[in-house]
């Protein structure tokens, strides 16, 4: 199978991240034994997930890990021109959803086994699929535990999310919170009887883009935003709860603490008459540029990847690659500009630059 028709299949599954992406990875862990590749599955709690591992070449390490999420965007609410999870060509496009982001660079990845099979690989080639990356990358986690525990250090992560072919460096992490304020509620004729819980709801919010004005002076570019407010049962009562949910997208792992123990301090300064709980929504760290150039970078360069690097203005998985030791980039076919969107599609073009990258990779493997 070419990289079209594998990206075929995949398209054809429906894996909107609300919903069990096994009928791929079982689709995919038949593909790869067919060509000799055993696969091991690394389940969900519930079961009705998994993430899949699979490994070309020998046990050994200084291999390569070629990594992407399995899941897709709702396409709930979009106006299509076709059937969404129907691969179509319109004008050397190819339309569906996933097709950019990133099923296109899991095809290519899985339309180049048989060559990398028939090559004396010397170092190896890791195939790292994750779940549920588009609500929380609450997959990848468990993916990287389970390489860790089972395998030798790789050199080097490629994370294949739509850059244009383009090497990706550095992004800002993104971390998101729910907090609950829990007041007292009263008829608001005599406001004294109660404790408003949107009260210290409002201050942190200010008190949160405080913080976050001082840190864009400092020259952090750490950004905050709050993106809902729920509060109160009616003019004339007295609030008893208000939800405020939050985001921080930090540029390093140092912004992430100093972020985390100011909110830790602002939380702690809130009235005794009022509860707080705070509900960690996701947490995905940046991806940081190593310092200078050369070594995996030159590499990738060597394969067809487009110069000069920079950072990518969205979050990956490769932040987790990162955090675990591995040298981590990201590069992959496709834009972002067209994920997430109705009609979402990845030009010829960009999988047949993808096909060229991966013959770089195994040429790479075949030499020791």
């Amino acid at each position: 199978m070419n990289t079209i028709e594998v990206l075929r299949t995949l398209v054809g599954f429906d894996t909107t991240s609300h919903r069990s992406n096994l009928g791929l990875i079982h689709w995919v862990a038949d593909y790869l034994a067919a060509h000799g590749v055993e696969a091991r599955l690394i389940p969900s709690d519930d079961g009705q997930k998994a993430n899949l591992l699979a490994t070309l070449g020998p046990d050994v390490a200084g291999g390569i890990v070629l990594s992407g999420h399995t899941d897709v965007v709702p396409v709930d609410g979009q106006a299509w021109d076709s059937d969404p999870f129907t691969l179509v060509e319109r004008e050397g496009r190819w339309h569906g959803r996933g097709a950019a982001d990133m099923k296109g660079f899991i095809a290519a990845c899985l339309a180049a086994v048989p060559a990398w099979r028939g090559l004396d690989l010397r170092r190896p080639i890791h195939l790292a699929l994750s779940y549920d990356e588009e609500v929380g990358c609450f997959g990848v986690p468990r993916l990287i535990a389970a390489m860790r525990a089972d395998m030798p250090t790789p050199a080097l992560a490629v994370i294949g999310e739509p850059t244009q072919m383009r090497v990706g460096l550095a992004h800002r992490g993104f971390f998101g919170h729910r907090i609950t304020f829990s007041g007292r509620p009263v008829h608001s004729g005599d406001p004294a009887l109660g404790v408003s819980a949107i009260e210290p709801a409002a201050q942190l919010i200010a008190q949160l883009a405080r913080f976050g004005r001082t840190l864009r002076a400092q020259g952090n570019r750490t950004t905050f935003n709050v993106g809902c407010i729920h509060g109160g049962t009616a003019i004339n009562i007295v609030p008893g709860c208000c939800e405020v949910t939050w985001e921080f997208r930090p540029t390093d792992a140092a912004s992430t603490a100093q972020v985390t123990q100011e909110l830790a301090r602002l939380l702690a300064g809130v009235s005794p008459e009022v509860a707080v709980e705070l509900t960690p929504l996701a947490g995905v760290p940046a991806l940081c540029a190593p310092e200078g150039e050369g070594g995996a970078v030159d590499t990738v360069r060597r394969w067809g990847a487009l110069w000069p690097p920079g950072e990518i203005p969205f979050g990956t998985e490769a932040g987790f690659f990162q955090q675990a030791g591995i040298p981590s980039l990201v590069c992959g076919p496709g834009a972002i500009a067209q994920a997430h969107q109705p009609n979402e599609w990845i030009a010829g073009s960009e999988l047949r630059a993808a096909d060229r990258f991966l013959a770089g990779v195994g040429a790479w493997a075949a030499t020791a």
